[in-house]
């Protein structure tokens, strides 16, 4: 059974460690803290009087703090000398309270010690555990306290100081206090542990001094997540797990916001802890989409930020061309060095349409003219980019082949892991692959872009011809996709434009981009809910039947709640209500088995085997677009449009009535 682990963050700042507070090194533990994408402490081992310590209690309620209320491990007739209390908190920097109460009836010696190491491993090294040997500097200020480490090499430097207060003494492989403690006496220490990183090229923002006391930061934090909560909707509902599951959705998303140098605190996620805490171009672009009708302010940083990093050049290594929006960034020692193409890596085919079908869906419910003219030639390039370089073979369709060959990924579509594009028998495709959920977005982009062009940039003409582009592609995919025998798309075309014929859950895409006429979107719909696709819990990515299906294959068979979530919009949007309701039902009626935060993947077993949702061992958690599912779920099944100041409808998963509504107060 895989450990369980506790993490605290803010953004992509975190600190993953075991129940107790330890942070443990080695068996491919995800254990360390973490800042761009570095792990500055690979240790964090406390030992009193030599005693292991066993946990009595666990408190987390946010993201940004947890207590560990511990106890030596003793014999069951004895009584426990001491009470430990570790509290952590995430800021500018990891926090961290020791508190130490005796319970002896006579003076006692106690000896603290802290086991401190660090590896300066790079995200991808910690994920693949294949972390390098590096030559890293202790330095420990007897005055102060404080313990450096530091290392360096080729202008990378990261460094990670360890205040202590009161100082502590250096071991050599940690810090220790001895203390002499009355009987009942309480004794604390804070432990101020904060990363440094400079590199050439990056400008990282400059961590600020703790705001006061770890108690005085715990409130400061809360006043500014009450505020994050405050600017979204009101849900009103007398069924508590759907008001507990909103409440989860924005606080995860408020965990995971990234604050990019734009000089002013604008935030957009990243994707999901641990391995994913950076901007990615397709989890940033759909999170914000989930989140519009709450959380507007996602989608223009989110826009502005990938705006600033699109493509210009052609970059194999990258697989960056003119007008290509990113699909991730990274800071960590493999990317700066040249060795991983992260800086940014252009990997992804669908990530350029999906920034035109935000922009205009960002236009539709905020009105703001003046964020979509600033980003038409940007727009433009994307578009530019859709008809040249994302049509690899000329023949209308945007495909995809990687052109790094040794670290680029193999499919860059959103199901991005090696074997997920399939035939029905399991045969892996071949590319160039165009997949028929790309085709949907692209196709969506062009009638998007064509109200923009119409509405917002003043240009008829550009208006008519993405019209004219869209009606053609919308033909063409039915002719080349459609599979009469199977009554729904192909997953895929492979490189050599057949059919690839395994069920899966992208054609319900197909049906959030509006491509489909309707009677293939009854058809979709049909095969969506049969009981090889529909697990009850949700939709899998893969179908029950098709050779290559695996409950537990991380694109060849789960349930992914923010694929969930468009699919009933695209039922939704084509009036089959039912359908939108037990798909979307079955969503939110799996959130409370997962202490109402869904996770990024969960397994596809049948609901009538299983009983409940069984989770999937690697998924992350928070994620920003699983957060983001429960939104746009909401937003679907309550019918709320752009303008409109309130939305109330009964709600399958519990039957009982909700209401959005802004807070007139505010």
């Amino acid at each position: 059974m895989a450990e369980r682990t506790v993490s605290v963050l803010e953004g992509s700042t975190f600190v993953v460690g075991d129940r107790t507070g330890d942070v443990r090194p080695g068996n491919g533990r995800e254990h360390g803290f973490f800042a761009n994408d570095t792990r500055f402490v690979s240790r964090w081992e406390l030992a009193v009087d030599s005693t292991p310590l066993t946990l009595l209690g666990l408190d987390q309620d946010t993201h940004f703090l947890a207590q560990f209320f511990l106890t030596p491990d003793v014999a069951p007739e004895e009584q426990a000398p001491y009470s430990v209390m570790r509290r952590r908190l995430l800021d500018e920097a990891w926090i961290e309270e020791l508190t130490i109460v005796s319970h002896r009836h006579a003076p006692s010696e106690v000896g603290v010690r802290l086991a401190v190491d660090t590896d300066f491993a790079d995200l991808f090294e910690v994920k693949d555990g294949a972390d390098a040997d590096r030559d890293i500097t202790w330095h420990h200020d007897d005055a102060t306290g404080t313990l450096t480490l530091s290392y360096e090499r080729d202008g990378f430097e990261r460094s990670v100081a360890v205040g202590t207060d009161p100082p502590a003494r250096f071991t050599g492989g940690g810090l220790a206090y001895s203390l002499l403690l009355a009987p009942g006496e309480s004794w604390t220490a804070t432990f101020t542990i904060t990363p440094c990183s400079r590199q050439p090229g990056v400008a990282f923002a400059t961590r600020a001094a703790p705001r006061g006391s770890l108690e005085a930061q715990r409130a400061t934090k809360a006043m500014e997540l009450e505020e994050w909560l405050a600017q979204a909707p009101v849900l009103e509902t007398e069924d508590h797990t759907l008001g507990r599951t909103y409440r989860a959705s924005l606080t995860d998303l408020a965990a995971l916001r990234l604050h990019p140098d734009l000089g002013d605190p604008a935030t957009l996620p990243a994707a999901g802890l641990p391995w994913f805490m950076a901007l990615f171009g397709r989890d940033s672009l759909i999170t914000s989409l989930q989140a519009l009708p709450y959380l507007p302010g996602l989608a223009a940083t989110t826009l502005r930020v990938l705006a600033a990093r699109q493509a210009t050049t052609r970059d194999d290594f990258h697989e960056q061309e003119p007008g290509k929006i990113l699909h991730e960034l990274r800071f960590g020692e493999l990317t700066a060095s040249g060795r991983r193409p992260h800086s940014p890596y252009f990997g992804s085919a669908d990530a350029t349409p999906l920034f035109l079908v935000l922009l205009d869906e960002y236009h539709r419910w905020t009105g703001d003219d003046d964020l979509v003219r600033a980003l038409e030639p940007h727009a433009r390039a994307a578009l530019f980019w859709i008809e040249d370089s994302g049509d690899i073979d000329g023949d209308g369709y945007v495909e995809y082949q990687r052109r790094n060959v040794e670290t680029g990924l193999l499919n860059q579509c959103w199901k991005d892991s090696w074997d997920s594009m399939q035939f029905a028998d399991g045969t892996l495709a071949r590319g160039p692959i165009a997949t028929c959920e790309i085709q949907g977005y692209v196709y969506d982009a062009r009638r998007r872009c064509a109200r923009l062009a119409r509405e917002v940039w003043g240009d008829a003409p550009l208006a008519r011809r993405l019209d004219e582009q869209a009606d053609v592609l919308r033909a063409r995919v039915r002719r080349d996709f459609w599979m009469p025998e199977r009554g729904c798309h192909a997953l895929a075309l492979d490189g050599d434009k057949r059919q690839v014929d395994g069920l899966s859950s992208n054609i319900g895409h197909l049906l959030w981009s509006g491509l489909p006429n309707a009677e293939e979107s009854a058809a979709i719909a049909g095969r969506l809910l049969g009981e090889e696709l529909f697990s009850g819990w949700g939709v899998r990515t893969l179908g029950s039947r098709e050779g290559g299906y695996n409950p537990l294959g991380y694109h060849t068979g789960t349930v992914w709640p923010h694929e969930n979530s468009m699919i009933v919009a695209g039922l939704a949007r084509y009036g089959h209500d039912e359908a939108a309701a037990a798909v979307g039902g079955a969503i939110l009626a799996a959130a409370p088995h997962f202490e109402h935060r869904l996770p990024e993947v969960f397994a596809g077993y049948p609901a009538q085997v299983t009983g409940v949702p069984v989770a999937f061992p690697t998924a992350s958690r928070p994620q920003a677009w699983a957060a983001g599912a429960p939104l746009l779920l909401l937003t679907t099944l309550l019918g709320l449009e752009p303008g409109q100041p309130r939305a109330s409808a009964t709600l399958p998963a519990g039957g009982r009535e909700a209401t959005l509504h802004r807070d007139p107060e505010r």
